[in-house]
């Protein structure tokens, strides 16, 4: 039985009890290293280029035409592509590609001209390797803009060979030239784009794993009641149960926020205009509404390894959802109601807005209040759920012993 004065700060010694856990349990350490510090490393290096530029390539030219001559010479005047080599079979472009010494390959066939001046749609194939994230859209891109700006100018030597059923298609131009500029991101650089978003799910992950490796840990544990009744209701001890576990979870991710958004751009130049105060602001309800949401869900963790699979299957899916990549006001109607149920969505647009495009608070207070409202929510589904464990409605009705 545990003493008056120990029962009415049972939040503390269930917050040592958990941190403790926490720093023995080599698999849940695994998780954190590696997800915070690896994860958050490795992403960054990948796409620290950020812009490609003379992505090396090689092209198989079997035209030999003066057209295949000027569509390899614009190719190597783009900024993202670089002409290495020029051979004579595709043997010899794969064994380049192989050793690693070029990462495309253009083929252009023999009747490549031939084709065009008849009218004809010419086919020729490009091959890129996967190897690099950043290569295969500099090479595509690269690719588009020399079809784009071939086909304007052999546009009106076409029309005078083409039949009359075909000339009207190919005469017309279009009326308005679209141009596009990325707000926020005027190189178009990948990184900058992603990155941020990917960092903010990171800590909503690992979180979120951390919280069901616990949970499932104690769920495999002896059922055994060891808090006692005589003071505190279930109601109130669930309530100190949550505090104290929330408590050492905010704390240490607090901390691994420093990391992420105070070390990892100085090494990265990853984008960081919101100030410490404007973080502090988001990440308190973001941390907390995920860590409530973790706890609350725990009543359905059976293992401490099945949930991490579940989680980690859906990072993909967090992320378009949080309304970065697709515009949350084009999605259908349920999935702007899933936007508005779980902390990485809201959280992500929030830091976004606020670090990528330097918007004052008040931008993001439609976010912020979500978060402080799923924050109410989940904290109340999470004192209700260890309040069922406590009056042993599912197993275990409690913990390992305080001391």
């Amino acid at each position: 039985m545990i003493p008056l004065d120990k029962q009415r700060s049972l939040w503390w010694h269930v917050a040592v009890r958990e941190f403790k856990a926490i720093s023995s349990d080599y698999s849940i350490l695994l998780v954190l290293l590696g997800g915070i510090f690896a994860y958050g490393f490795l992403y960054n290096y990948m796409y620290a280029p950020n812009v490609v530029h003379d992505v090396p390539i090689v092209v198989v030219d079997h035209s030999h035409s003066s057209m295949s001559r000027q569509y390899m010479s614009w190719m190597d005047a783009t900024p993202q592509v670089q002409v290495e080599y020029v051979v004579a079979d595709m043997a010899e472009a794969k064994r380049l590609m192989l050793s690693a010494q070029v990462f495309g390959i253009l083929y252009l066939p023999e009747n490549f001209e031939t084709l065009v001046f008849e009218g004809q749609q010419s086919v020729f194939p490009f091959y890129a390797s996967t190897e690099a994230f950043l290569y295969y859209e500099a090479m595509a891109k690269a690719n588009l803009q020399v079809m784009e700006a071939m086909d304007g100018v052999y546009r009106q030597q076409l029309i005078g060979n083409l039949p009359l059923s075909g000339l009207a298609a190919v005469a017309t131009q279009a009326p308005v030239e679209v141009v596009g500029y990325a707000l926020y991101n005027p190189l178009e650089g990948y990184g900058i784009y992603l990155i941020p978003s990917v960092l903010m799910l990171i800590l909503f992950q690992t979180l979120m794993m951390l919280v069901a490796m616990r949970a499932g840990t104690e769920k495999k544990s002896p059922p055994v009641v060891l808090y006692t009744k005589d003071t505190l209701s279930s109601c109130g001890m669930a309530f100190q149960i949550v505090v104290g576990k929330s408590l050492v979870y905010c704390l240490l991710y607090g901390i691994f926020s420093l990391f992420m958004f105070g070390i990892l751009p100085l090494f990265f130049d990853i984008p960081h205009m919101a100030s410490w105060g404007e973080l502090f602001c988001l990440l308190t309800p973001y941390l907390l509404g995920t860590s409530f949401l973790g706890l609350f869900l725990s009543r359905w963790y059976a293992d401490p390894e099945a949930p991490i699979l579940l989680i980690a299957f859906f990072s993909i899916g967090l992320l378009f959802l949080a309304g970065v990549s697709y515009p949350l006001e084009l999605m259908p109607w349920y999935w702007q109601i899933a936007h508005y149920i779980v902390p990485a969505a809201s959280g992500t647009l929030a830091f976004v807005m606020l670090n990528c495009m330097d918007a004052p608070l008040n931008v993001v207070s439609t976010e912020l209040l979500v978060l402080w409202i799923q924050v109410v929510v989940y904290f109340i589904l999470a004192v209700d759920t260890y309040r069922r464990k406590l009056d042993g409605r599912f197993p275990p009705k409690l913990y390992s012993a305080v001391q």
